[in-house]
Order: structure tokens, then sequence, then C-alpha cells
């Protein structure tokens, strides 16, 4: 009798273990459309004020409703790949992209810059990266730009299907979330479409606040770059501010690219008196938005979208860095919220997740 149970014990085990491999490897096998299901929630989700805008305030059927803020949203998808093209162009005669020669003749030239300009200082900044190869590293740069083009097939196919997706949880708004109940136990139904209720209002508060962050940071961006006659100022102060959707680091990465398109914007000038203070004052500028950013902004949205202290913010993106990498980093805070909205409905005597909640 003994042996019977545990054997279909092992049985039962062998089956559990098998079936959540298959449904590891089948989630994994079809990542690509998780991503754009998840892209398209985090749209219908920002679009939502909008539809419900264009519905009660207008008195819109929701068709005619969805319909208009897709267009919007369409508009504003071309438009943003209409003013990219312009800078892909400038730069690729700036930086002879297609000419492998003459881009290491310019990098060679602003290095050389650099190097006796400090020099003229005594500081000779460069002379411990003498034995490093940086050039074999410009060498990938056509590699790189073949893969981005082959990726470009694929993109297509992307923004189709995410926008398609979009369309059908705007207008039928309750999809999701009535997929999402399917699986609950009747027992636990009520609770947790409470949850989903208060997780969509919370982040889709959270979204809107980043689209106004990301906006407040374009324009200081756009002043700077455009007071200082950079060439397609617009577009760069645009791609700067979206990197900083990425915590901590998209900030550090926007802040190089600026300074690299600032500078080889200028290529053919005089070092000294064009280059360094154009590319010095647009430093300033930078780092002006990155205070404004970070002492005003984002502890505003944090506070007032998800309602959760910054420094508890910056611990929980950190952790999620550490053990998923930038990716984490993204999803630090939408997931956090979700996390601490089941925990307050389903753990609320709980004396921890009291603390964590109390502003819930």
């Amino acid at each position: 009798m003994h042996s019977r149970l545990i054997t279909r014990g092992i049985l039962r085990a062998v089956a559990t273990l098998t079936g959540i491999s298959i449904l590891i490897l089948f989630l994994w096998k079809i990542q690509s459309v998780l991503v754009y299901i998840i892209i398209a929630a985090i749209l219908s989700l920002i679009a939502r004020p909008i539809v419900g805008f264009l519905k009660n305030k207008l008195k819109l059927p929701n068709i005619l409703a969805v319909i208009i803020t897709m267009l919007l949203f369409i508009n504003l998808i071309f438009g943003l790949i209409s003013l990219f093209i312009p800078l892909i162009s400038q730069q690729g005669q700036n930086l002879s992209l297609l000419n492998f020669n003459e881009l290491v003749a310019n990098t060679e030239s602003i290095a050389k810059h650099l190097n006796d300009y400090f020099l003229f200082y005594n500081l000779d900044l460069f002379k411990e990266l003498d034995n490093i190869d940086f050039l074999s590293k410009i060498r990938q740069v056509p590699t790189l730009l073949n893969s981005i083009i082959s990726a470009l097939g694929s993109l297509s196919i992307g923004l189709f299907s995410v926008l398609f997706i979009t369309f059908f949880f705007m207008k039928d708004s309750h999809l999701l979330h009535n997929s999402l109940l399917i699986i609950i136990p009747n027992k636990n139904k009520k609770r947790v479409e409470k949850s989903l209720n208060i997780i969509k209002n919370l982040l889709s508060r959270y979204f809107i606040g980043l689209v106004f962050q990301i906006s407040i940071l374009f324009i200081i961006y756009a002043v700077v770059l455009t007071i200082f006659g950079i060439e397609n100022g617009i577009v760069i102060a645009f791609l700067c501010a979206l990197l900083n959707l990425i915590p901590y680091i998209g900030p550090l990465i926007g802040g190089v690219l600026m300074l690299f398109l600032t500078m080889s914007s200028n290529l053919g000038h005089d070092f000294k008196s064009v280059i360094l203070p154009t590319t010095s004052f647009v430093l300033l500028g930078y780092l002006f938005a990155q205070i404004i950013d970070n002492f005003f902004s984002q502890p505003l949205i944090f506070s007032k979208s998800v309602k959760s202290h910054p420094l508890e913010i910056f611990l929980i993106i950190i952790i999620c860095g550490l053990l998923f990498g930038v990716v984490g980093m993204v999803i630090a805070v939408p997931l956090y919220t979700a996390i601490k909205v089941i925990l307050k409905e389903f753990l609320a005597d709980n004396n921890i997740v009291k603390s964590l909640t109390k502003n819930l």
C-alpha cells in the first residue's frame, strides 16, 4: 500500500515538473507575443484617460473614442519616425558611417584635440589608455548597422501586432481583466478583481506620470540644444529624454549620447573655441535637467501615482536591476506596485504589509 502511494506521489511530481517545464518552454517560445501584450497593456493604460474624456465629456460612442485615440497613437508613432530620418541622415554624414576610414580619422581627430587640450594644462589623461584598442570597437559599427537593418522587418510586424492588440484592449476594456479572472478560484475572484481595478488605476497614473516626466526633460534638452544651434536638436532631445525610462543607467547613456552627437555636429570647427565650449554648456544644461528630474519630477510622480516613498522605489529598482538586469529596472516600479496592492488585499493584517501599504 505504501509503495503504491509513493509511486503515485513520484508520478504526480514528475507529471507536475513536466507540465511546468513544458509551460516554461512554451512561454519562452512565444516571448515576443508576451512582449507585444505587455506593451499593448501599457498603451491601453495610458489611453484610458483619453478614451474616458472622449466618452464621458464629449459623449462619443466607445468605438469612436477608441478609433480617435488609436489615430492619435499612430500619428504620434509615424511622426516620431519621420523626425528620426533627418537625424540619421545628418549624423550619417557627420560620422561617415559608410566610410570606415573617414570615421576612424574623425574619431582620432577628436581624441587628438582632447589630448592636446589637457596636455596644455599638464594633464595627460590618455596616457593610461594607450594600450586600449578603441578602434577595434569602432570596426563593429558596420555589423551593428546590418543587425539593425535586418531587425526592421521584425519591428514592423511587432508594431502592427502591438497596435492591433492595443485597439481591442481599449475597445473591450475588461478583456485582459476577465482573462485573468478565468484562472482564479471563485472564492478569491472578488478580492482579485478589486486588486486588479486598483492596480489599473495606479499604473495608469504612473505611466501618464512618466509621459509628463519625459516631456519635461524633452523641453529642457530641446531648449539647450536649440540655443547652441545643434542640428536636429529636437530629435536628439527626444531620444535622450526617452532613455530616461531606464532608471539610473538611461540618464548616463543619454548624457554620453547627447555629448557625442553635439561634438559630431561641430566636426570641422576649431576644437578649443567651438567644440569644447559648446559641449561644456550642453553638459551643464543636461545636468540641470537631471537635477530637476531627480529632485522634483521623479519624487512627485512616485508619490502621487504609485504612492511609494522615493527611497523605497530606489531600493526596489536596485534590487530588480541586480536580479534581472536592465529589464528588471524598467519593470521594477509597476511590478512592485502590483505586488503591494495584492498583499494589501490578501494579507492586510500583517504588520509589514500594513507598513508598506499604509498610503494605498
